[in-house]
């Protein structure tokens, strides 16, 4: 009894001592300064549910701070509330759970522009142009965005009812759709645009991008693709990952990619070419432009390095920084910059960011002088000082994104054009033309390459969508019209090749009057060759 008892008081103050001696280990890995941080921040907050002079509401104080604390660093550690959090996840996981359609609100009611391929509305017959009236018996007119949303998008395998009136027969037509997984492509179109040229257009880098791009490629080499035209231009970045993996099909013998350096080394990393492809030697150029970031800039940066491919286009944003996602308990999250990350040259694409304003201003100011850039003397001038060298020896320069090769702008909308642009008169205008030309398909014979080569708006036509536009608030500017006359008829083309032949017939009507592209198709048909300095 005695022995027992004793045993229990030693395991006790065996334990006792255990706690404390893990208190104080605690204390040595614990920045004392966050633990004072913390407890001052409680101790605001108390006070401020306590005494302030109106309700207040919590949860939004504390949203508050967290997102003023994080201003306080970079421009791209940001705090994400739980609703926005969600639709992310969905973005970059590359898929959510609903109908499967692409729609737009116009005159209060839901206009689809597409059904999304091998979704369960285009397997139960919506077509682009159906307006849906109702929703599980329920009038859906007037509905904004996020009603739509929430009333289509859904857990999988659960009905919904719709109703739509589709303009080319006149009639009410009632659909049972079960919803399903939904792919979100960020391969945005691929298209043979000559005898060997290739064309792929990627949109972000999320979780399906790397697939989708080989796919894509795959197909394309089967119709006979020996060179490559890779459109980046406006892509925002998204998973180092996949950047790292796009780059490995055109890189090879284990070169670097990208490598990443920051407070704690154990978060470093170096990227280098793992696997062999057979584009590794294919022509390539690459295009860009101020929206292309972070994620693009990696795999443009590579490639430029290397000398690997020739890019066009304009200046790059300059997003060196990389984050991590850290998802807190109410589903919310906060993305903290965990390194820099650098091209294999050396190079630090990152901007200067201590005035966060003119971080963002400077792209929309930037003003860059056209032409053949690849000695990259355009920079010389500039606030990109530190000098580095490609693997043939051309000079390029470090923190300010990547400059082409070749610099090539595409000419300036007028105010007229922006404003059609703006109110979306563009897509109206084609809705109601298509609606009231019902055989337009037929006329062409479901033949995408007869459509493009031989349809064109008539005067008439044009005089049309003049007074369309202006009835929807866009004052006709003659001297405006003229000088983009050739662009407005172009969009108009491509928006109703989107509606027939989805963003390929979009991609490959613009593509046309696309100086950026053009210019790329030029390079790769005369078969140019970067210089070297060795």
């Amino acid at each position: 009894m005695f022995k027992s008892k004793t045993n229990i008081l030693i395991a006790f103050i065996i334990l006792l001592a255990g706690i404390l001696i893990g208190l104080q280990i605690n204390k040595l890995f614990v920045d004392k300064s966050v633990t004072e941080g913390s407890a001052k921040f409680d101790e605001v907050l108390n006070y401020t549910q306590k005494y302030y002079y109106q309700d207040v509401d919590t949860k939004e104080l504390v949203d508050d701070a967290i997102t003023g604390m994080l201003s306080a660093l970079d421009p791209h550690s940001v705090y994400i509330p739980p609703a926005e959090q969600i639709g992310i996840e969905e973005e970059f996981r590359g898929n959510f759970e609903g109908i499967g359609i692409e729609f737009q609100i116009i005159n209060d009611t839901i206009n689809v522009v597409s059904p999304i391929s091998g979704g369960p509305s285009e397997n139960v017959g919506i077509e682009a142009g159906d307006r849906i009236v109702k929703i599980n018996s329920k009038s859906s007119i007037g509905f904004t965005n996020p009603d739509v949303v929430k009333n289509l998008r859904g857990e999988k395998g659960t009905k919904v009812d719709v109703t739509i009136y589709r303009p080319s027969v006149k009639k009410i037509l009632d659909f049972e759709i079960y919803r399903d997984q939904i792919p979100i492509y960020t391969v945005d179109a691929s298209l043979l645009m000559s005898d060997s040229i290739g064309y792929v257009s990627l949109s972000k880098f999320a979780e399906t991008s790397i697939d989708e791009v080989k796919q894509a490629l795959e197909k394309l080499t089967k119709l006979g693709m020996k060179k490559l035209i890779l459109d980046l231009r406006n892509n925002p970045g998204g998973y180092l990952n996949q950047a790292f993996q796009v780059a490995d099909l055109f890189i090879d013998d284990g070169k670097l990619i990208v490598y990443t350096r920051g407070r704690i080394a154990s978060l470093d990393d170096n990227l280098r070419a793992e696997k062999t492809y057979s584009y590794e030697n294919i022509p390539l150029v690459v295009l860009i432009n101020k929206g292309s970031a972070s994620a693009s800039e990696i795999v443009s940066g590579a490639i430029q390095d290397w000398d690997r491919g020739i890019i066009v286009g304009e200046t790059s944003f300059g997003k060196g920084l990389v984050q991590r996602p850290f998802l807190l308990e109410d589903s919310s999250a906060v993305r903290i910059t965990i390194s820099k990350y650098y091209t294999p040259s050396g190079r630090a694409i990152q901007r200067d960011y201590e005035d966060k304003e003119e971080y963002y201003n400077e792209v929309l100011d930037r003003v860059e002088v056209e032409g053949d850039n690849t000695e990259h003397k355009a920079e010389v001038d500039s606030t990109k000082t530190e000098i580095f060298h490609t693997n043939g020896g051309r000079r390029v320069v470090s923190g300010g994104g990547i400059t082409p090769d070749f610099i090539v702008k595409n000419s300036a909308l007028t105010d007229y054009s922006i404003k059609l642009r703006g109110g979306n008169v563009f897509y109206k205008f084609v809705r109601r033309y298509i609606d009231s030309n019902p055989q337009l398909l037929t006329n062409y014979q479901n033949n995408f390459e007869l459509f493009k080569n031989n349809f064109s708006f008539t005067d008439s036509d044009m005089k049309s969508f003049i007074k369309f536009a202006e009835r929807n608030d866009v004052v006709y500017s003659n001297d405006d019209f003229q000088k983009d006359e050739q662009y407005i008829k172009t969009r108009l083309k491509a928006q109703i090749a989107r509606n027939y032949w989805n963003n390929n017939g979009w991609y490959a009507v613009l593509l046309e009057l696309d100086e950026q592209y053009l210019k790329a198709k030029e390079l790769l048909e005369s078969n140019y060759k970067l210089p070297t300095k060795y």
